[in-house]
């Protein structure tokens, strides 16, 4: 048998938002996605809902890096310290993408782990 793979496109568009009186340079990611909250790995995502996701940065991880944050997503990490939130009816995320894996997204929700994930793959 032999293997397949698809090429998936989903539309990111530029945005300014306001939040707490200044400006933040988002990302709008094409689909709305649901989220699990506050998931151990990724293996205990429930998720629910069907949230529109502002990216605010992307983090690029190697696949070690990746399987080590998603085997403890509730591990404090400094980098996501702070970050996250509500702006509308938008989650704030941190993409996180590695070779060969999904792509995450993560609201901390101004904590500094992974309170809200989304998964995409």
């Amino acid at each position: 048998m032999s293997k397949r793979s698809m090429t998936l496109t989903i539309e990111r568009t530029p945005l300014t938002v306001e939040m707490d009186g200044k400006s933040l340079q988002v990302e709008v990611l094409g689909i709305r996605l649901p989220f699990a909250r506050k998931p151990a790995d990724l293996g205990d995502m429930c998720p629910t809902g069907n949230d529109l996701v502002y990216i605010t940065e992307t983090r690029q991880m190697s696949p070690e890096e990746f399987d080590a944050f998603a085997m403890n997503s509730m591990k404090s990490r400094d980098w996501l310290s702070g970050k996250g939130g509500y702006v509308g009816e938008a989650r704030l995320c941190v993409e996180i993408h590695a070779p060969g894996r999904p792509y995450l997204y993560v609201d901390p929700s101004g904590s500094d782990y992974a309170r809200y994930v989304g998964r995409l793959g």
